[in-house]
């Protein structure tokens, strides 16, 4: 239904006859290539005639020898009209010349016109392409639960994106109407930019701190966490004082500063197993020192270090105990 309606709209008589019609508008736009065929026969017949009449005319009035007056104007005459002939010639092949170049000129014009509005039509065609092919390669990361480094190229091919865009809207080829849609869709490729770079460095900076808990020493569980706290960062550069980033950031420096303590609170049980007081005295200080100094929530510090003042005076405790004992047994007459 739609293809008959359309052809009885536009039937076919109708856009032959017009492409007809153009043709021959182009034809008239060109004029015929000068020729002197015409004139020269028109020359020849007049110089004809005027022989005869002359002939005639002195053979009636009884000259022996009319061809020769005859004869000698029929080649004035055609002397001249070669002449003529050579200026008007010369005329007319000016004009063609300059009548053909300005049709060609009017031809590259159009030509040009023509190219430059295809291009700019491919350019928004191709950034309209490239804007969809974002958002389905976006959706099915999203959904895939794809790893951190899928979200992470699809946030450098986000910002090659914005840097081609940039670089076309910089041009003085697009329109109006594709300067719009370019930025509009550049306004759409930065939101997904951002959540890509927050995904990875939200999964990336997990993935990382998981690691380190896994971790057997101290070393090893900061140096990966640092990595984590690197991802944090990255993203930092681009989206600073992103709430989300900041929270991961600080959740992880509580991290380091838990496994820090730990490991000193750690040594200090060894030590006072092992009856060393007073070195478990000295470790216990030195996991006080960074549950001050580290990141770490203020009722997380204040049960931290209440504990540890309260292992310090049992250690001093045993440790005073242990001294009076052993200076009992030193005095003379103890036995």
């Amino acid at each position: 239904m739609g293809n008959n309606s359309a052809g009885q709209a536009f039937p076919r008589p109708a856009r032959s006859q017009g492409r007809t019609s153009g043709e021959s508008s182009r034809r008239k736009s060109q004029r015929a290539r000068p020729s002197s065929a015409g004139y020269m026969v028109v020359a020849v017949t007049i110089s004809l005639i005027l022989f005869f009449a002359i002939w005639w005319g002195l053979a009636s009035v009884g000259d022996e020898a009319p061809w020769v007056p005859a004869g000698l104007a029929t080649s004035v005459c055609l002397l001249i009209a070669f002449s003529a002939r050579e200026v008007l010639m010369r005329r007319a092949w000016t004009r063609y010349l300059l009548e053909q170049d300005q049709h060609e000129h009017a031809n590259r014009e159009r030509s040009s016109t023509k190219s430059e509005s295809a291009k700019r039509m491919q350019s928004s065609g191709v950034h309209a392409a490239a804007l969809r092919a974002l958002q389905k390669q976006s959706a099915e990361t999203d959904s895939t639960n794809a790893g951190a480094e899928a979200h992470l190229d699809l946030f450098h091919a986000c910002q090659d994106y914005l840097a081609n865009t940039d670089e076309a809207l910089r041009s003085s080829n697009l329109s109006s109407e594709s300067r719009i849609a370019i930025r509009a869709g550049q306004d759409k490729v930065r939101v997904l930019q951002k959540h890509h770079m927050l995904v990875w460095a939200r999964d990336a900076s997990m993935a990382l701190t998981h690691e380190a808990q896994q971790k057997g020493r101290m070393s090893d569980k900061i140096e990966t966490a640092n990595r984590a706290m690197d991802c944090l960062d990255t993203a930092l550069k681009v989206y600073a004082g992103e709430p989300e980033l900041e929270a991961s950031k600080l959740a992880i420096r509580e991290f380091v500063a838990s496994v820090k303590v730990a490991h000193w609170v750690e040594l200090a049980e060894r030590s006072a197993f092992k009856g060393h007081y007073k070195r478990a005295i000295d470790r216990y200080q030195d996991a006080l020192f960074y549950l001050s100094r580290e990141t770490v929530k203020e009722e997380v510090r204040a049960a931290g270090a209440e504990r540890i003042m309260r292992e310090i005076e049992l250690l001093k405790a045993r440790l005073h105990t242990a001294r009076n004992a052993s200076r009992n047994s030193s005095e003379p007459g103890s036995a």
